[in-house]
């Protein structure tokens, strides 16, 4: 259990570091950024600690912020996609990490689940030192398309007019991909996720490739939205995409 400094507040965190000694320069380390849970109810210890566990037997340092207004993080949780908070907690997490002298601070990566899917993308964007990021079920499509196609009320059809729908385009991450400048994005969705369509994966795919960026996009075919049926498999490909990138 930590805690690092994000505008002035105390956000606490898990930190897993491998056993034995740091490699010279230090363990390469992640970013791991959590889906969307009630804040709450969040707590610190609970779920994706198995997933850090993984990662670090595989030689990674993870850190998993709370984010504000998250259990005992102080500030106010205003949510992942409207309020740039949670993306500042993200950013400033990775600049704790650079600090830590067990750490390579060249060696920087990202791991998100859900919303924290979108926040990884947003980071990467802004902070061109993270190498790499392994996006899980995340609500990664453009804003146009999260404001007329997810989560819909029964019988519910959204629209909206040129001029909206190309604002929102221009608010989301998906307008900037070419700021990746060629740095590795992997994808992972179940085409059975009733809380993230896998349509949204397949939008990022596309707008990336669009913007001349690579994309290894793997489909996980009834598969829900945390990968239950395939999750050693989809670990097993996260360690070997940061291996290899980080």
């Amino acid at each position: 259990m930590v805690s690092y400094q994000s505008d002035g507040l105390r956000i606490n965190a898990l930190l897993t570091v491998p056993r034995g000694t740091p490699p010279p320069g230090g363990w390469p380390a992640i970013v791991f950024n959590h889906g969307y849970i009630p804040p709450a109810e969040y707590r610190t210890t609970e779920r994706y600690v198995a997933y850090q566990d993984a990662f670090a037997r595989a030689g990674f340092v993870t850190l998993k912020s709370d984010y504000r207004g998250h259990g005992s993080s102080e500030g106010q949780a205003l949510g992942g996609y409207d309020d740039p908070g949670y993306t500042v907690d993200v950013l400033n997490a990775a600049a704790s990490l650079r600090r830590d002298p067990r750490v390579n601070p060249d060696r920087l990566g990202l791991w998100g689940h859900s919303m924290g899917g979108q926040l990884s993308l947003k980071a990467m964007i802004v902070d061109p030192r993270l190498k790499a990021a392994s996006l899980w079920a995340g609500v990664t499509a453009s804003y146009d398309v999260l404001a007329t196609d997810w989560n819909p009320a029964p019988g519910e059809k959204r629209t909206l007019d040129a001029v909206n729908r190309c604002y929102l385009r221009l608010l989301s991450p998906n307008a900037y991909l070419r700021e990746l400048n060629g740095r590795p994005i992997q994808l992972h969705h179940g085409t059975n996720d009733k809380d993230v369509p896998y349509s949204f994966q397949k939008n990022l795919a596309d707008d990336l490739r669009n913007a001349g960026q690579g994309v290894d996009a793997y489909r996980y075919d009834g598969d829900n939205h945390n990968l239950s049926g395939n999750l050693r498999t989809a670990l097993n490909r996260s360690v070997q995409f940061f291996k290899e990138n980080l």
